[in-house]
């Protein structure tokens, strides 16, 4: 039994069923899951004992209501887990990461549960369910076989086996992750060798070291990509560039306590036994046949075909960029360090575009209240309400109450904007409640991001890539909170992992239209807006560095497809090597584009849940160029279209095929040719 003074005990009472932060500390975690545990297995027990015939309500649906406590606390601690992290959560999530695993295996391969289920849908044709009730009834056997239900005994302890070793592991990558980027920050201690950053960039370097107590100092964090683009486009000193890419660099791969070379290695080997054990030749086959592609061969056909000009226009961008170091350092070769520098220099002479003289008309409040909440305002007729009076789990996270067109209240949206030492990297959307009908929930999401914190009293002043970034992780939270389903199976983004980024990749392109920009891109102190020649500039811009875009991405999900298209038999040696060669045969091994995650700190696929599926995004961005033309054909920010793309897709959450969502929106198949003249390499 839990006590009734644990925070998790009973649901929330606040709006939305918003968990109570405010009474939540680490010591509820234990037996918040230990009660949970226990509660969800008497309820399956339940569910598979029960003597009546299997009918959809008293099985699958039961199915659905069942592990509200459990649910209730994993949701919680797993979004603290990586936005707020204590040594306390990093132990915890180590202990139950196992556990957990052993409990989804104990549901999925219990025989008198599967056997309900394959009855029901041995005669699904004859029930008469509505669309979306025999869709829960097809997901819910394809995913109790693609868990082993239809194995024998002995393979199926086998089976939890990995799948605990696995849990484990993926749990000490994400550890080591986090504790060698925090580790590797880069200390400066001269402000003369930060000679380019502008002064809000320099204040925030002089925060982030007097927060890790090295006042009087200056530290540049480490976002989760190899390229450090922020930083290293401005700081003209180039030894300085080079400390940073070479810490980017090395992260997982030092040989100390957090070194990940060995966990990546086993990782990958136990992904190839269990997939072998279900049937499949690799990891990547096992993944795929679940998602939109189908097949391994048919996401690596499509890196494939992206590839050879791809790179080919990152030589070309590269030789150009050589000749540029050259005027500035005789006789020096082009660096990895160097290529987002003399790329912003090309900006600026070709484009004339500045992208550290844009951060003062890209402050954090306009960006998110004048231009992401207004295009979903007049795309959708959505509106937000900050409030003040609801818990959240650190002070700086912000918490908006979303009304539908109506006034009809949708959910909340919280906002955490600020990196720090406790919180992972990169960016991400993640749901604290799932919207569904048949529990009577709605929405409550969360956008997590890793902008640097200014001074007190100073503005935030957004680089342009978090801007993008902005409107990306929002299109995410738009999946959320326009879900409009029935079970919480479907809700929202609970769809193939190459379809989840398709949304948000469309929700960018509202970011540089101009009825949003006018209205948010405004001066910070003298409130001008961006200059409209800016505007053409940056549009003009925005295809120049597609090919080391482009290359670092595939070199990325082509190292993700040779790790996850290794066989059983297949045995890595040494972890470096391994990534040299598959980069080499793939054809994207070049010195001066490095892919965007090295193996050893590749969190996607090794403790996030893109193995064998970071080719998702731009599979997903065939459909997203494909949609941003149909916009721009249709009149684009119009509350038409965006109820159009509301109630065909976005709505539907997973509770119809994604595809056939794609073709009740857009009237057709995907085409790709908007996705290669974006990309610059038509003709391929």
């Amino acid at each position: 039994m839990i006590s009734p003074d644990n925070p998790f005990a009973a649901p929330s009472d606040l709006p939305y069923a918003l968990p109570p932060f405010d009474r939540i500390s680490d010591e509820h975690y234990r037996p918040a899951f230990e009660a949970g545990l226990t509660e969800h297995a008497a309820e399956i027990e339940q569910i598979a004992a029960q003597d009546a015939e299997p009918t959809f309500e008293n099985t699958v649906v039961a199915l659905e209501r069942a592990g509200e406590l459990l649910s209730r606390v994993a949701s919680v601690f797993y979004n603290l887990a990586g936005s707020n992290s204590t040594d306390e959560l990093q132990a915890i999530q180590a202990e139950y990461a196992p556990k957990l695993a052993a409990h989804h295996d104990a549901i999925h391969l219990n025989p008198r549960l599967f056997a309900r289920i394959d009855a029901l849908h041995a005669r699904r044709e004859e029930l008469g369910l509505d669309t979306e009730s025999l869709r829960l009834l097809e997901r819910r056997h394809t995913d109790f076989s693609r868990a082993g239900a239809g194995l024998g005994e002995a393979e199926q302890a086998r089976l939890r086996e990995l799948n605990e070793q696995l849990s484990t592991l993926q749990t000490r990558f994400q550890r080591n992750l986090l504790k060698d980027t925090n580790e590797l920050a880069v200390v400066i201690d001269d402000r003369a060798e930060l000679a380019g950053f502008g002064d809000g960039a320099i204040a925030t370097a002089a925060e982030a070291a007097t927060a890790r107590g090295e006042a009087g100092k200056y530290v540049v964090n480490l976002t989760l990509p190899t390229s450090q683009a922020s930083p290293l486009e401005t700081l003209s000193d180039r030894d300085v560039r080079e400390r940073i890419h070479t810490a980017s660099m090395a992260r997982g791969n030092r040989g100390n306590d957090f070194d990940n070379n060995a966990v990546v290695a086993e990782i990958a080997h136990l992904r190839a036994e269990r997939a072998a054990l279900l049937g499949y030749p690799d990891h990547a086959a096992y993944i795929i046949a679940d998602e939109t592609a189908k097949t391994a061969e048919a996401a690596a056909g499509l890196l494939e075909r992206l590839a050879p000009a791809a790179v080919a226009n990152a030589r070309t961008e590269a030789a150009e960029l050589q000749q540029l170091l050259e005027a500035d350092v005789p006789g020096a070769t082009l660096r990895p360090s160097d290529w987002p520098y003399y790329a912003a220099q090309v900006r600026r002479e070709r484009f004339d575009v500045d992208t550290e003289a844009l951060r003062p008309y890209f402050e954090a409040d306009r960006v998110y209240l004048d231009g992401v909440f207004y295009a979903a305002n007049k795309l959708y007729g959505l509106s937000f309400a900050e409030r003040h009076d609801l818990p959240v789990y650190h002070p700086e996270v912000r918490t908006f109450e979303v009304f539908d067109t109506d006034g009809t209240p949708l959910g909340l949206y919280l906002l955490d904007l600020y990196t720090r030492d406790a919180k992972r990297g990169g960016a991400w959307m993640n749901t604290f409640v799932d919207q569904s009908d048949l529990l009577g929930d709605r929405t409550v999401v969360v956008n997590v991001l890793n902008v640097g914190k200014p001074p007190a009293g100073e503005p935030t002043l957004l680089t342009f890539d978090e801007v993008v970034t902005a409107f990306h992780e929002f299109g995410h939270a738009l999946h959320a909170l326009l879900s409009a389903v029935r079970y919480p199976t479907f809700s929202g983004t609970n769809v193939p992992r190459d379809f989840v980024e398709y949304p948000s990749q469309v929700n960018e392109m509202w970011m540089l239209w101009p009825e949003v920009l006018a209205h948010y891109a405004k001066h910070h102190v003298t409130g001008e807006p961006l200059p409209a020649e800016q505007v053409e500039k940056l549009l003009a811009a925005q295809q120049y560095g597609e090919g080391f875009s482009t290359t670092e991405y595939l070199a990325a999900s082509l190292l993700d497809q040779a790790w996850h298209g290794l066989g059983v038999d297949d045995h890595v040696g040494e972890v470096q090597r391994f990534e040299v060669d598959a980069l080499v045969k793939a054809g994207v091994a070049l010195d001066s584009v490095p892919p965007r995650y090295r193996t050893t700190y590749f969190a996607h696929i090794f403790s996030g849940g893109y193995s064998a599926g970071y080719y998702s995004y731009i599979w997903s961005e065939v459909l997203d160029a494909d949609t941003v033309q149909w916009f721009r054909e249709s009149g684009g920010l119009t509350r038409e279209n965006g109820d159009h793309f509301r109630r065909t897709l976005l709505g539907k959450g997973g509770s119809v095929d994604p595809m056939d969502a794609f073709r009740a929106f857009r009237g057709r198949d995907p085409e790709i040719e908007p996705l290669l003249t974006r990309r610059g390499i038509n003709g391929v």
